[in-house]
């Protein structure tokens, strides 16, 4: 049953609204309050952002007396820079424009408390922002002033950072990423007084849902050690071997780093070469075998390969020492020899997956060198080489950042599972942070059972040594990119001298790894290479199994080449659904020939335990 006040708000005997104590003059009361904190708040965070910065440089240059300078937040000097170059004309047009809005913004909200009729709005959200649906938000005059403020203020700061000039990539960059953060945490969403919802929440419940969002945070906070560990979803709802990662296989090899597992065959023949995984470590490799329905491994046996995947152990103070080199080795390296002695083939295809898929491309250049020629195709999930233009996580990984981080990171002998877990959901704020403060702590409520939430929140470790040689060698120097720039296992490696077939694959929202820099890997591998691209992100645009019918893709089959994606792009045809069938029909051409089907310990490996292994369940 619907709320009457939500189609029609409640009037005081002065025919004023309600919904605010003491009728209009206290609502414009109101409004004039949330107008001067909503400015005075953004004004103070800048001007902490620029005392911090100063602080921090007159440390770096030797003054202050001796005294110790206070740590200077990452994005303090960025924004330092940003301020020092901000031209005074521009930043007053900014101030006029925003004046401009706030004068309209009043005009229509004095019309319509006057008149009783909607007025059109100043500012929208935009069409996929879903923090602004409950309809109090557009409904009542006070929320929808405050919203529009909001939106007013959020505008201003992000044109006024952006229009600033003359600085290189990395501090733009990072002043857009941190400009986001501060918007989006100030939404008024946040916040138990300024959000409807919560409102209404907290008059039907008496307050329960304060109190039970009290507890919430209080058992997050402990969960991480006094960090809050948010949780994200049902976290008692999933298993993994239960109800997640559940596809049939066995582990049939194992050391210190990997378990190889071979999953049981649906088809009575397969292809004769074997199929190898190799998911990213960051994280773990249930994402590409969540549920039957959407597995990635079921899908691929179901089409006829015999499948072997790297379940990555998550990393403790004991594979410290671990680097890029040990990874190679003791992962793609050894498993292919694993699977050699397996199923008697010598030869097979290979997938990887994001930071996998730049192991395998390191993996394709050293074998090159050696005159390898086992792989006899390569396809790349969402997986960059070049990092030039490697998207928002080059906001943590320049050389200040790297220094902070390492000296913690050394001491412990890995990165905490934790840490990764908010670099990643700060990508992706508004639906990985705020949404969950808003349930979880404001609402009271527990979040609802998702599997890939779930799977998000399973966090694994880095160990030091591979950390370190990741961001320094690919993101900060970009050596894999350059011939002979980076030595794998004592062998300068070229990338240009990788002549197997390579499929690129990569998805059009991706932020950890975007499809324009995913495409520079067709003009370094020598080929033939093919590229595809997928609707959607990181995940579900990887992760879209054909049944589903959802999203799209792109793919140019013309015989040319192009200088970059968006040359590619301008001549690509677009296709409804999954771009799985289209890999496979690429794949399969060389897979080799139909064989009868292969059971794990059939062959020259015994296995050692049931599939999803022992690596896998280790929690960080």
């Amino acid at each position: 049953m619907s709320d009457p006040n939500r189609d029609h708000p409640r009037k005081d005997t002065e025919g004023n609204p309600a919904d605010a104590p003491g009728g209009a003059g206290a609502l414009f009361d109101a409004l004039t309050r949330a107008t001067e904190q909503g400015q005075a708040m953004m004004s103070r965070w800048m001007e902490h952002a620029t005392k911090a910065a100063r602080s921090a440089q007159a440390a770096a240059n030797g003054s202050g007396g001796g005294a110790t300078a206070p740590t200077a937040p990452p994005e303090a000097a960025a924004f330092a820079e940003a301020m020092s170059r901000t031209d005074p004309a521009r930043l007053m047009a900014a101030q006029m424009e925003l004046w401009q809005g706030y004068q309209q913004l009043w005009l229509n909200t004095t019309r319509r408390l006057l008149t009783r009729e909607p007025s059109p709005p100043v500012a929208t959200p935009a069409p996929d922002d879903r923090r602004f649906r409950h309809p109090d938000w557009t409904e009542n005059p006070y929320f929808d002033f405050l919203k529009q403020s909001y939106l007013l203020n959020a505008e201003w700061l992000r044109n006024t950072l952006l229009a600033v000039e003359g600085l290189d990539p990395d501090t733009a960059r990072k002043i857009d990423f941190y400009g986001r953060q501060m918007i989006d945490a100030l939404a008024p969403t946040n916040f138990a007084l300024t959000n409807p919802e919560v409102l209404r929440e907290t008059a039907e419940r008496k307050g329960e849902n304060l109190i039970r969002g009290m507890e919430n945070l209080a058992a997050d906070m402990k969960r991480g050690n006094g960090r809050p560990a948010i949780t994200q979803t049902d976290m008692q709802a999933f298993e993994v071997g239960r109800n997640v990662a559940v596809t049939p296989g066995k582990v049939v090899f194992q050391n210190d780093l990997i378990q190889l597992i071979q999953y049981a065959p649906t088809t009575p023949q397969v292809f004769s070469r074997p199929l190898l995984i190799i998911p990213p470590w960051i994280n773990k490799f249930y994402i590409l075998d969540l549920q039957p329905d959407n597995s990635f491994v079921r899908w691929t046996l179901d089409m006829g390969y015999t499948v072997f995947l790297i379940s990555w152990v998550n990393p403790d103070k004991r594979h410290a020492g671990k680097g890029f080199d040990d990874y190679m080795t003791e992962g793609p390296l050894a498993a292919l020899d694993a699977m050699e002695r397996a199923t008697g083939v010598r030869e097979s295809t290979v997938i990887g997956y994001c930071i996998g898929g730049t192991l395998l491309a390191a993996t394709m250049a050293w074998m090159a060198a050696k005159e390898d020629r086992r792989v006899k195709a390569a396809t790349f999930f969402a997986a960059q080489v070049d990092f030039t233009d490697a998207g928002e996580l080059r906001v943590f990984t320049d050389e200040g950042q790297v220094k902070m981080l390492e000296e913690q990171v050394r001491r412990d002998g890995f990165l905490d599972g934790l840490a990764m877990a908010w670099t990643f959901n700060m990508l992706r704020a508004n639906d990985l942070i705020w949404s969950f403060v808003i349930n979880n702590y404001l609402m009271g409520r527990d979040p609802p059972a998702f599997d890939l939430l779930y799977w998000n929140a399973d966090s694994t470790r880095l160990p030091a040594r591979m950390l370190f040689d990741y961001l320094r060698n690919m993101y900060q120097e970009n050596l894999l990119a350059k011939p002979g720039g980076i030595t794998v296992l004592g062998e300068p490696v070229d990338l240009g001298r990788v002549t197997t077939p390579a499929f690129f694959q990569a998805t059009r929202e991706d932020h950890i790894a975007p499809y324009r820099s995913v495409y520079k890997a067709m003009n370094l591998f020598a080929g033939p290479n093919r590229f595809a691209l997928a609707g959607s992100g990181h995940i579900a645009g990887i992760i879209n199994p054909p049944h589903k019918n959802k999203y799209q893709h792109w793919i140019n089959e013309k015989r040319k080449d192009y200088p970059d994606a968006d040359a590619w792009l301008a001549e690509a045809t677009e296709r409804d659904g999954s771009w799985w069938p289209y890999w496979h029909d690429w794949n399969r051409r060389r897979s080799g020939k139909k064989v009868a089907a292969r059971v794990p310990g059939d062959g020259g490996l015994t296995p050692i335990e049931d599939a999803p292994g022992s690596y896998v369940r280790v929690k960080s």
